[in-house]
C-alpha cells in the first residue's frame, strides 16, 4: 500500500518550521545577555540610589554605563552582581535577567557560576598573594581539574604578557597597572560570559589606560565575552563601546551609539568640556551657557 501523499502546501510549512531544540538556539542567540527592568535600589532601607533604572548587553558587545563620580553606577553593578547584600543594600523593585533567567534573588557565588563576574572599583587584588596565586582564586568555583585550570592560566598569560613576567611577584607590590590586569586575568579564570568592569582607568597612566582598553577589546573579539563598562573616562569609554547609557542622580538621562553619544553637543560640553567645536577653560565649564536637556 502507498503511503498516503502529504499536501504541498503542509509539506513547505513544515520544511520551513525549525525544530523546537533549533527555534531555542536562535532565540538564545540572538536575545540579549543581560537585561536590567525598572530596577530600584536602596541602602540600609531607607536612602533610595536608583531609580527606576532600566539597561540591556547584547550578547558579545561592549556597553558602557557612564556618568559623574555618584551617579549610581558602581551601585548599578553591584545590583547585578549581588553584591549589594554586603552593604546592606538591596533590589526592591524590578528585574535583572541574566542570560534568560532573573538572577536578583541568587548568591554572588552562583551567578559567577552561571557566568557573569565583577571586577572592583579600585582592582582589590589580595595583597599578600602572588599574581599567580590571585589568578588561581579565580578558578574557585570550577570543578574540571587542574588540566583545564593550568590551561586557563596559560591563556590569561597570552592575553597578558606582564602578568607572565611578574607572576611569581606579591601582588601587593606590583604596579597599579598589573594589579589592574590581575583583577581581569582572575575574573576571566572563571570562564565568564559576560564581566561588569568597574573604572578600570581609575589612578592609571594614560599608556596603562589604552593598553588594558585594548585588551578588553581584544577579549570581546576573540573570547566572545560581553562586558558593562562603568566609567568616568567618557571620551575612552565611548572609543571601545558600540552602545552606552549615561547616568545622573540614579537616572538614565541618555542613552544610544556610542558613536552619537561622542557627537552629541550635551556629552562633550558636560563630560568632555568641549562646546562649540572647542575645549573649554576651567573658568567656563563651572558657568554652563546651557542647562542640561534631560534636567529642562
Amino acid at each position: 500500500m502507498s503511503a498516503p501523499v502529504e499536501p504541498e502546501g503542509e509539506r513547505a510549512e513544515a520544511a520551513a518550521t525549525p525544530p523546537h531544540s533549533a527555534m531555542t538556539a536562535t532565540m538564545t542567540s540572538t536575545s540579549p545577555i543581560l537585561a536590567v527592568n525598572n530596577i530600584e535600589v536602596v541602602y540600609n532601607h531607607v536612602i533610595l540610589v536608583l531609580k527606576g533604572v532600566s539597561l540591556t548587553v547584547p550578547r558579545g558587545r561592549i556597553v558602557a554605563l557612564l556618568g559623574a563620580n555618584g551617579a549610581g553606577k558602581t551601585t548599578t553593578l553591584k545590583a547585578i552582581s549581588n553584591l549589594l547584600r554586603a552593604e546592606r543594600g538591596e533590589v526592591t523593585k524590578g528585574a535583572i535577567v541574566f542570560d534568560g533567567a532573573e538572577v536578583q534573588a541568587l548568591s554572588p557565588n552562583v551567578l559567577v557560576r552561571r557566568g557573569c563576574i565583577q571586577v572592583m572599583e579600585g582592582r582589590h587584588c589580595f595583597a599578600h598573594l602572588t599574581v599567580e596565586e590571585n589568578l588561581l582564586t579565580g578558578a574557585f568555583t570550577r570543578r574540571d581539574g587542574a588540566a583545564a585550570t593550568r590551561a586557563d592560566i596559560d591563556r590569561v598569560y597570552a592575553y597578558f604578557p606582564r602578568l607572565k613576567e611578574r607572576r611569581g611577584a606579591i601582588a601587593g607590590y606590583t604596579s597599579g597597572g598589573e594589579q589592574q590586569m590581575c583583577a581581569i586575568g582572575r575574573a576571566l579564570m572563571s570562564r565568564p560570559k559576560m564581566i561588569l568592569l568597574d573604572e578600570p582607568s581609575m589612578g592609571l597612566a594614560p599608556q596603562v589606560v589604552e593598553e588594558i582598553f585594548e585588551i578588553v577589546k581584544d577579549l570581546n573579539r576573540k573570547e566572545g565575552v560581553s562586558f558593562l563598562l562603568a566609567e568616568q573616562n567618557t571620551n575612552m569609554a565611548l572609543r571601545y563601546a558600540s552602545y552606552g547609557y549615561i547616568l545622573e542622580n540614579g537616572r538614565v538621562v541618555m542613552d544610544g551609539e556610542a558613536a552619537a553619544l561622542a557627537e552629541n553637543e550635551d556629552v562633550k560640553e558636560f563630560y568632555l568640556g568641549i562646546a562649540e567645536g572647542r575645549r573649554k577653560s576651567f573658568r567656563d565649564v563651572k558657568h554652563y551657557k546651557r542647562r542640561k536637556r534631560w534636567l529642562a
